[in-house]
Formats: C-alpha cells, sequence, structure tokens
C-alpha cells in the first residue's frame, strides 16, 4: 500500500472523540492544523448497529479512522453487566473496523485495552506475551472483545492488505477523565478525594494498602501516541505507556505534596487493590515511535489536580452523565 501521507486536509473520522481520550486527541490533531474532523455522537450513530456504522461512513467519508469508542465503566459494572461488556465492544470494534477497510480508509489507528493482558504475564508487560494467558476474570467479557481488535487487524492485513495499527494504553489519566467515584479509576478518585477533603477539612479514605503498583500515563502523551502510529504501513500491538512501575503510595504521596494535604490518609485494606503489580515493557513504542513522554507522573498529577479543582462543577462526577457518553470513552 506505500507510505500513506498525512496532510491537515485529511478527513479524520474519531470514534470516541467525545470521550476522555478522545478529548486530548482532538485537542492535539487540531494544534497540528488537522480541522477536517469527523466526530459522531453516540446519539446519532449506534456503533453496535451495522446500519449506523454504514450510515457513519457514508456521512464521514474518511481517509483516516482513529477508533476509540467503547464501552466502559468501572470494576464492578464491569463484573455486574458482563454479557453487555462482551457484546457491545465486539459489535463495536467488529464493525467499526471492517467497514473502515470496506470504505477504503487508508489508514487506521484503534486502541485496544490494557488490561487485556494475561493476569499472570511476567511484568513488564512486553507485546509479545498478550496472548499468553487468560486475562483478570471480572474484566474479561471487555478485555478479550477489546482484544479481538487484534486479531482482526491480522486477519484484514493477511486477507486485504490492509494496515491496522493497535496501542495498549497504560492506566491513562488527566484533565476530562470520568472523576464519578463508584466508576473512577485509581487516579481521578484520588485527586477527587484530595479535592473535597482540602474543601471540606476531612480524612482521605485510600482503597488498599498502596502497595499495588501500576503504569500511569497522561491522556495528551497517548494521544501523541496514537497520531505518530497514524505513520506506521503495517499492522502493529504496541504499548502506549511511561513504563514506570510506580505504587498508589507514591500517588498518595505526590498528591499530598500537591494539594498541600495536612489531614490523615485513612488506608482501607479490606477493600481490593486489583493486581499486585503492573507496568509495561515501552521499548518497542520507543523504537518504532520514538515515543516519550512530556508530563513526569508529578506534573501530570499536579496538572490533573489544578484541572478538577477549577472544573470540578462540570467535571463527569456522576453516573447518569457516564452513561450517556459510554460509548465516548
Amino acid at each position: 500500500t506505500g507510505m500513506f501521507k498525512m496532510n491537515t486536509k485529511s478527513k479524520i473520522l474519531v470514534t470516541g472523540g467525545g470521550g476522555f481520550l478522545g478529548t486530548h486527541v482532538i485537542k492535539l490533531l487540531k494544534s497540528r492544523g488537522f480541522n477536517n474532523l469527523f466526530i459522531p455522537r453516540q446519539k446519532d450513530y449506534n456503533l453496535t448497529k451495522e446500519e449506523d456504522v454504514i450510515k457513519m461512513y457514508k456521512d464521514a467519508k474518511p481517509e483516516i479512522l482513529i477508533h476509540l469508542a467503547s464501552h466502559v465503566s468501572g470494576l464492578g459494572d464491569n463484573f455486574k453487566y458482563q454479557a453487555d461488556f462482551f457484546y457491545k465492544n465486539i459489535m463495536i470494534g467488529t464493525l467499526v473496523l471492517h467497514y473502515a477497510w470496506k470504505n477504503n480508509v487508508k489508514n487506521v489507528v484503534a486502541t485496544s485495552a490494557g488490561c487485556g493482558y494475561p493476569e499472570f504475564a511476567p511484568v513488564p508487560l512486553n507485546e509479545n506475551d498478550y496472548w499468553n494467558g487468560f486475562p483478570q476474570k471480572e474484566s474479561a467479557p471487555y478485555s478479550l472483545a477489546k482484544r479481538m481488535l487484534h486479531i482482526q487487524s491480522l486477519a484484514y492485513w493477511k486477507q486485504h492488505t490492509f494496515p491496522i495499527k493497535i496501542v495498549l494504553p497504560g492506566n491513562i489519566y488527566g484533565p476530562h477523565d470520568n472523576f464519578d467515584l463508584e466508576a473512577a479509576h485509581v487516579i481521578p478518585a484520588l485527586v477527587r478525594k484530595f479535592v473535597e477533603a482540602n474543601e471540606n477539612n476531612n480524612n482521605v479514605k485510600v482503597w488498599g494498602d498502596g502497595k499495588a503498583t501500576r503504569d500511569f500515563i497522561h491522556a495528551h502523551d497517548v494521544a501523541v501516541g496514537i497520531i505518530d502510529a497514524l505513520n506506521l504501513t503495517e499492522p502493529e500491538l504496541i504499548n502506549l505507556s511511561s513504563g514506570e512501575e510506580i505504587s498508589i503510595k507514591q500517588v498518595v504521596d505526590y498528591l499530598i505534596d500537591i494539594s498541600q494535604f495536612s489531614n490523615d490518609i485513612e488506608w482501607d485494606s479490606s477493600r481490593v487493590s486489583g493486581q499486585s503489580r503492573r507496568f509495561f515493557d515501552i521499548s518497542k513504542s520507543q523504537n518504532i515511535l520514538n515515543f516519550k513522554q512530556s508530563f513526569s507522573l508529578y506534573e501530570g498529577l499536579k496538572d490533573t489536580y489544578d484541572w478538577y479543582k477549577k472544573n470540578k462543577n462540570n467535571a463527569r462526577n456522576n453516573f447518569e452523565r457516564n452513561l450517556e457518553e459510554q460509548n465516548e470513552n
């Protein structure tokens, strides 16, 4: 297929462009002069329905697809609505990528799930281990539906020489995240707790004992990696994360400093803290995308804390709002 040259007039379809990561991708595209963007909203296109996906491509006529849309929520919902998570995600991925090929889209990047790695894969998580085992049971219906994007990319390359690049982000955080305490991931939940504890002069309660480790990456940096992956001409599976193993306790210590918090931290070790260790091998993204973070974790946490403090009244704080936006995260 040769090198597809992007130019600023290229028509770009961004599914999930209204969600958390999508907001950062759109902002970055615009800052680089790409203004010919099509951002489907869930009220107009239900991406689990074939006729809606067909209509979306007819309306968008894209040369480039950045596929971010998925049906997401927190671990609790993941556990409760397993059939919904499987069905919606397998349909969205399968249809959106199939019709990208049918519509002769020139260039495709899709995000899969970093939680799709096998539960007992050795750390740092390397792309070669992506299929060597079953993911965490609770989120398996979601993460295996997302894992299938990789198989689809290999199949469409083999049969149609259609290059779909799949990226695997680590724990993404940053402004515009979902700060709902029931559905939120660890950083937005902690940021919100520190902002509220400072306002109300309370202690902060943290789940677990702080020893679990994660690999956190600012959404802006993931957006950079996604856009850079458009330059690759063959299908690839690529980790996009910081490559740093950070304990929850370290995040809490940084937030104490950033927020100048002076009350107590209450560790609730009766609450699960998920897998004990997780971080990513990012040598592949460094080699083929020259990938590096522009935000250290401390700077990124400060950026997120300051943003939430300023925007907390119109941030995503409650589940009602999430349900509207669920295919756009």
